[in-house]
C-alpha cells in the first residue's frame, strides 16, 4: 500500500514519516539547511508479513505544490497532518482538495506537535479538521494525535496504518502494467532507473515495455518493490526499474512505463471537469491552465463542452487541449491550477485520450463523451459502444483502457464484431443494420439517378452515404453485405444484385469481338459505332452491350459511346500516377504527351476520372485521390502501359 503524506509546510510530515520508519526522506543538501521538503521523499516499513509500506512524503510549501501533485498520484492512503499550534492552513486545505480531486477515498489524520498545546487546543483543531474534510471521501478519516517529540500517538498512528493495509484495496481496475515516473537517474554501472508508484498490472524481470509517450522500447534488467530486489512487483507498490534500451535523457519525471499494447500519448482530451466551490470567478471557454496528470505537468486550455463557462462548485464535460504531447489514460484523474501556478481551481477524471478538435460539442459527441463515465470497466464497455455510432476499434480502445477487453465483451449481448481492415470493430448489432441500410439505400439511389452507370467505386459512395464512417469500418461493411449477397462487386464498382444484367447468347458470343477491338487500339479504341460497322451488329445493340459489359466492370464509359476496357484504363491510369508522383502535379498537357493522345481526348479521360473520384480538379491540376483506380493502376504491368503508349 502507497502512504502519501499531505499538509501545510512546517506541520511536521517528514519528522513523522521519519519516526515510524527511521528513515530521513529530506535528502537533498538545500532540504537539509532550509529545514523543508522541497523534493519528493520516499520511505519504507516492513509489516512483518512479507508485505511493506510505501511513503511518499511530499512538500507542503505552497510553491512546490506541483511537486506534492506528483507524488501524491496513483497513493492508496492520504496521511494529512495538520500541526496542533497551527491548525488547518491553506496549504492544508489545498492538499485536502487536491487528494478530493485525485480520488483518494481513504486517509487518516495526523495532528502534530500536541506536546505545543492543551487538550482544549487538539480538540478545536480535530473539529475543524472535520469541518474541513466533511464534504469529501475522507469524512470518516481516523484522527490520530501524535507527538514526534515525545513519541506520543506514534504506536497508535502505526497501528491505524497496519489496520488500513489490512482493510484498503487498490481501487484501480486491473489493467496492463503501467508505472507513473517520478524520477529517473543513471547510477554507476547500472544505467537508467526510473521510479514511481504503479497504476495497474504487473511487471517482472526481462518484461518489454514501452516509455509513454514517446513509445521507446524498454526491458527490465532488475527491479525493487518497497526497497527490495524482487523479480516482479505489482498494483499498489513502489518500484525502482532498472531499464536497458533508453539513456537518462529519454525519460523523465512526467513519463510513463507501460506494457507495449498500453502506450496511449494525446494533445487533447475530454474529460469530466469540477471547479472547486472556493474559485473566485467562473471558469470561462479557453482558460489557460497549468495540468496535472499523473507525474506530468504541462499547460494546458480548456475548451467548455457545455455551457459559456462553468460556475464554482459545478461540473461539466470540457475538453483538455495541452501544449505538448502527454500519455494519459481513460479514468487517470488529473487537476488544474491556475495559469501562475498559485492556486488549485479544480480537476477530474479523463474519460476520452482521443478527442477530436471538431464537432467536440456536437450533441452525439457529448452522448458518446457521457457514455464513457462508469464505476466498473464493463459499464465503461457497455457505455462506449452503445454510444459509438460508426463502433469501436478493438485495440484502439483496449489502449486507452489500459486492459483486455474480451472479457467484458463477451459477457454483452447484442453486439457483432467484425474486421475492418487490420482491426477489429465492435458495434451494436441494431447500428450496423442502421449502416447497412443506409448503404444500400444510398446504392440505389445512385442507381436510379445514373441508371447508364455500372455501379460506383466504394469510396465514392462512401463519401456520398457515410462520409464521417472509418474508411477501415466501410470497408468491413461493404465486405459483410457482399458476403451477404446484398450487394455485389464488380471489378471496382458497387451495385445492388439486380443492377447486374443477364446476357443473351448471341451477345456472349459477340462480347469477345468487342473486347478485341477494343484492346487492339491502344490508348484510342474505336466509338460505338466503328464497333458496329466491324462486327455487322446495329449500333443500338453494341451501345447497349457496352453498357452491360460497363455494368460487370469489364469496360468503363469514357463518354457516351466512348468505351475502354479494363485493362487500358488500368493502364491509363498508371501513367497518371507516375506523371503526378514524378512532377509532383497532374497536368492535362503532360498526360496528352505521355499517352499519344490528343489534348481533347486527354481532358475527356481525365475528366473522367476526376468523375468516377479517382482524380479531384485542383484548378489546373488533378490530384490523385485513394479510390479503387489506384488499386487498379498499382497492379497494371508496365509493358503493358508502354504497349498501350505506342499503340
Amino acid at each position: 500500500m502507497i502512504v502519501g503524506t499531505a499538509g501545510h509546510v512546517d506541520h511536521g510530515k517528514t519528522s513523522l514519516v521519519r519516526a515510524l520508519t527511521g528513515v530521513d526522506t529530506d535528502r537533498l543538501p538545500e532540504e537539509k539547511a532550509r529545514g523543508i521538503s522541497i523534493d519528493l521523499g520516499f520511505a519504507y516499513q516492513a509489516l512483518g508479513n512479507g508485505q511493506a509500506l510505501g511513503f511518499v512524503d511530499v512538500p507542503g510549501h505552497e510553491r512546490f505544490v506541483h511537486t506534492m501533485l506528483a507524488g501524491a498520484a496513483g497513493i492508496d492512503l492520504a496521511l494529512l497532518v495538520v500541526a496542533a499550534d497551527d491548525g488547518v492552513m491553506p496549504q492544508t486545505r489545498e492538499h485536502a482538495a487536491i487528494l478530493h480531486l485525485l480520488g483518494v477515498r481513504d486517509g487518516i489524520v495526523a495532528i502534530s506537535k500536541i506536546d505545543r498545546v492543551d487538550a482544549a487546543r487538539v480538540a478545536q483543531v480535530e473539529r475543524d479538521v472535520r469541518s474541513l474534510l466533511a464534504p469529501t471521501p475522507l469524512s470518516d478519516a481516523s484522527v490520530v494525535p501524535v507527538s514526534t517529540r515525545h513519541g506520543t500517538g506514534l504506536e497508535s498512528l502505526a497501528q491505524a496504518l497496519r489496520d488500513s493495509a489490512g482493510r484498503v484495496a487498490a481501487v484501480r481496475r486491473p489493467g496492463r502494467f503501467r508505472l507513473a515516473v517520478d524520477r529517473s537517474f543513471a547510477l554507476a554501472g547500472h544505467g537508467t532507473v526510473v521510479t514511481g508508484t504503479v497504476f495497474s498490472g504487473t511487471v517482472r524481470v526481462g518484461d518489454r515495455l514501452a516509455i509513454a509517450p514517446s513509445g521507446q522500447p524498454v526491458r527490465v534488467r532488475s527491479l525493487h518493490a518497497q526497497n527490495s530486489a524482487c523479480e516482479s512487483a505489482g498494483v499498489g507498490t513502489r518500484c525502482a526499474l532498472q531499464l536497458a534500451g533508453v539513456a537518462r535523457d529519454e525519460v523523465a519525471r512526467g513519463d510513463w512505463v507501460t506494457h507495449q499494447d498500453a502506450v496511449v500519448y494525446t494533445v487533447r482530451f475530454d474529460a469530466r471537469l469540477r471547479l472547486l466551490a472556493d474559485e473566485p470567478r467562473p471558469l470561462g471557454d479557453g482558460t489557460r491552465v497549468h495540468l496535472h496528470v499523473g507525474a506530468a505537468h504541462v499547460p494546458a486550455r480548456i475548451a467548455l463542452l457545455e455551457g459559456a463557462n462553468l460556475a464554482p462548485g459545478g461540473a461539466a464535460l470540457v475538453q483538455c487541449v495541452t501544449d505538448e504531447p502527454i500519455a494519459c489514460w481513460h479514468g487517470d484523474r488529473y487537476v488544474i491550477r491556475d495559469a501562475s501556478a498559485r492556486r488549485t481551481m479544480g480537476g477530474g477524471e479523463v474519460l476520452d485520450p482521443y478527442a477530436p478538435a471538431r464537432r467536440r460539442r456536437s450533441a452525439e459527441r457529448l452522448r458518446f463523451v457521457g457514455g464513457l463515465e462508469g464505476s466498473s470497466l464493463e459499464q465503461v464497455v457497455s457505455g462506449l459502444i452503445e454510444n459509438a455510432p460508426f463502433g469501436v476499434d478493438l485495440e484502439k480502445w483496449s489502449r486507452a483502457l489500459g486492459a483486455d477487453l474480451e472479457v467484458p465483451l463477451a459477457r454483452l449481448s447484442g453486439v457483432l464484431r467484425t474486421r475492418a481492415g487490420d482491426r477489429d470493430i465492435v458495434i451494436t448489432t441494431m447500428r450496423w443494420e442502421e449502416l447497412s441500410q443506409a448503404l444500400l439505400a444510398g446504392l440505389e439511389r445512385f442507381h436510379a439517378d445514373n441508371p447508364e452507370e455500372s455501379g460506383v467505386d466504394r469510396l465514392r459512395l462512401r463519401r456520398m452515404v457515410l462520409p464521417d464512417l472509418d474508411v477501415g469500418a466501410w470497408g468491413g461493411l461493404v465486405d459483410a453485405l457482399a458476403d451477404a449477397g446484398r450487394l455485389t462487386k464488380s471489378g471496382p464498382w458497387l451495385h445492388l444484385p439486380w443492377h447486374v444484367p443477364r446476357l443473351s447468347e448471341a451477345d456472349i458470343e459477340l462480347v469477345p469481338r468487342l473486347l478485341q477491338l477494343l484492346r487492339g487500339a491502344g490508348f484510342d479504341p474505336p466509338w460505338v459505332r466503328d464497333l458496329a460497322a466491324a462486327t455487322g451488329t446495329p449500333e443500338d445493340r453494341v451501345r447497349a452491350l457496352l453498357r452491360r459489359l460497363a455494368r460487370r466492370g469489364q469496360v468503363f464509359q469514357v463518354v457516351r459511346d466512348l468505351f475502354y476496357p479494363e485493362a487500358l484504363v488500368a493502364n491509363l491510369a498508371s501513367v497518371a500516377l507516375s506523371l503526378e508522383s514524378g512532377r509532383g502535379a497532374l497536368r492535362a498537357a503532360d498526360f496528352r504527351d505521355a499517352t499519344g493522345l490528343g489534348r481533347k481526348r486527354a481532358i475527356q479521360i481525365l475528366e473522367y476520372f476526376d468523375r468516377v473520384g479517382f482524380t479531384r480538379r485542383v484548378r489546373d491540376d488533378h490530384v490523385v485521390r485513394g479510390d479503387g483506380l489506384r488499386a487498379m493502376a498499382s497492379s497494371a504491368r508496365p509493358e503493358a502501359a508502354e504497349k498501350g503508349v505506342r499503340g
